[in-house]
């Protein structure tokens, strides 16, 4: 389950950070894409905590994980933050 979860995580994470890094301007997409992490960085810290690891791919699953958390922040800014048209 460890190995099989590190690796949907890291595909995940690829797919996720492209699509983040070339689509900043869709912010119905973005709202979606930043809650589906908020689903995968839950599951991930549960299958790191819960479930016994496998030596050689502990790091890269830590990593994994705080770099999900840090794109899900990064698209709740971009999805939510308010537009000079907003302030108004």
């Amino acid at each position: 389950m460890f190995t099989t979860t590190f690796w949907i995580l890291a595909i995940w994470l690829v797919i996720n950070g492209i699509w983040t890094c070339t689509a900043t301007t869709n912010r119905e997409l973005m709202k979606w894409f930043g809650w589906i992490n908020v689903v995968a960085i839950i599951a991930g810290f549960w299958v790191f905590y819960g479930v016994t690891g496998v030596a050689g791919l502990t790091g890269w699953f830590t990593a994994v994980n705080w770099i999900n958390v840090i794109l899900a922040i990064t698209q709740f800014y971009f999805a939510y933050k308010k537009t000079a048209a907003q302030a108004h």
